[in-house]
């Protein structure tokens, strides 16, 4: 999450006026991520009831024409038990508004926090959910492309291009290293489904070692199942700086995952390839933002060298290692 559009107060209150929400109370930007502009809003009920809500103005990645994608996704997962923050209709049953020249959505607030340092028990939820996430997608019918797949990395990289090496010198070779690699590698034949594509410690909200919500869809697509689980494996199983690796959390995850849904010995095998594709994900994105992101812009850049430290470790990594037994 993160403000790049300012809204003055009375802005926000007229448009609740939309809503049967009440009135506005307070409304704080939230400074997290690097996608959306958003705001913590609460309110007031005419019967004193307070409220909380999450209002979210699209901008940068998010194209609007993908929104409905998102909000029949969260239906779809919401419906079969799966705590997601669905979209809020208005009086007239709309979902999607303008403010401030922006598309806007008005979505459910879920209780809980993001944990900072997980434990082996809460990484084990996560993988519990993000199993239980998949079951739950199965019989989605649309579908949508990754934009962040492989072309979508070539197309990263060349947008960087010597700034690379203005992060760290030799980081576009690097990069360029990596990429061939993945082109030669990459699975073509594992399981597809939708995926979270994001699923971070920050959008896992949870009470002790409890999941209490699954956020921040704003990445999910179509694309192979496993992939998904090696996205979450790279965010859970390092220290922020990507130094140390956190061989029980990865454990814990690939058990939490097999208990809600299962894993293919296939999956298993390409599964330290698929963990490096994602560490190369978030290196390009990270990397690009840090290079892109406008001085002035209320967000918190993410160290691309991070997930640099991730790439060289899953680079030498075995299957075993990483899931454990």
């Amino acid at each position: 999450m993160a403000v790049y559009t300012h809204v003055p107060a009375e802005e926000i209150d007229a448009f609740l006026t939309r809503y049967d929400a009440g009135r506005l109370v307070s409304a704080k930007g939230i400074a997290e991520g690097v996608e959306n502009s958003n705001y913590l809003l609460e309110t007031t009920g005419a019967d004193g009831t307070r409220h909380r809500y999450i209002l979210t103005l699209y901008e940068k990645r998010v194209d609007e024409a993908d929104l409905p994608f998102f909000m029949d996704l969260l239906d779809h997962l919401g419906a079969r038990g799966c705590l997601v923050p669905r979209f809020i209709a208005d009086r007239d049953g709309k979902r999607l508004q303008q403010l401030s020249g922006r598309p806007a959505c008005l979505i459910e607030f879920l209780t809980g926090i993001s944990v900072t340092e997980p434990t082996p028990g809460q990484a084990r939820a996560a993988g519990v959910a993000l199993g239980e996430l998949h079951r739950a997608a199965l019989g989605f019918a649309s579908e949508r492309r990754n934009a962040l797949d492989i072309a979508g990395w070539h197309d990263l990289a060349a947008k960087c291009g010597d700034d690379f090496d203005q992060i760290q010198p030799g980081l576009a070779a690097r990069v360029a290293q990596e990429l061939a690699f993945l082109d030669a590698h990459w699975p073509a034949d594992l399981p597809r489904s939708v995926i979270h594509a994001d699923l971070f410690p920050d959008n896992v909200l949870m009470l002790g070692e409890d999941v209490t919500g699954l956020i921040d869809f704003y990445f999910s697509c179509t694309d192979i199942r496993a992939y998904d689980l090696a996205v979450t494996h790279s965010a859970w199983c390092f220290s922020n700086d990507g130094a140390i690796w956190f061989g029980a959390r990865g454990a814990a995850i690939g058990a939490g995952y097999r208990q809600a849904h299962g894993l293919s010995a296939a999956e298993c095998a390409a599964f330290p390839i698929l963990c490096r594709g994602a560490a190369l994900r978030f290196l390009l994105t990270r990397a690009y933002d840090w290079i892109n992101t406008p001085a002035d812009a209320l967000v918190t850049r993410k160290d691309p060298l991070a997930y640099l430290r991730r790439l060289d470790f899953y680079a030498q990594a075995e299957p075993a290692t990483l899931l454990g037994a």
